[in-house]
């Protein structure tokens, strides 16, 4: 079976399973506290950039806070 010349670049990144399994877990951990630190901006942001639902009558709302009753 002939084996597949890596180009230079590819070389230059190639890392062990260990490796790349203990990079991709750091990075994820880096992710999560991200997200958790900054939570509230992100999801000004993404409520900013969300396109109004349409409305339909026949779509019940379930997220939607009742009225208070008096």
């Amino acid at each position: 079976m002939a084996r597949k010349r890596r180009t230079e670049q590819e070389h230059d990144l190639a890392v062990s399973d260990a490796a790349a399994a203990y990079i991709a877990d750091a990075l994820m951990q880096l992710a999560l506290e991200f997200e958790n630190t900054h939570y509230d901006q992100i999801r000004r942001h993404h409520q900013a950039i969300a396109p109004e639902p349409a409305a339909d009558a026949r779509q019940l709302d379930f997220f939607r806070k009742p009225p208070p009753c008096d």
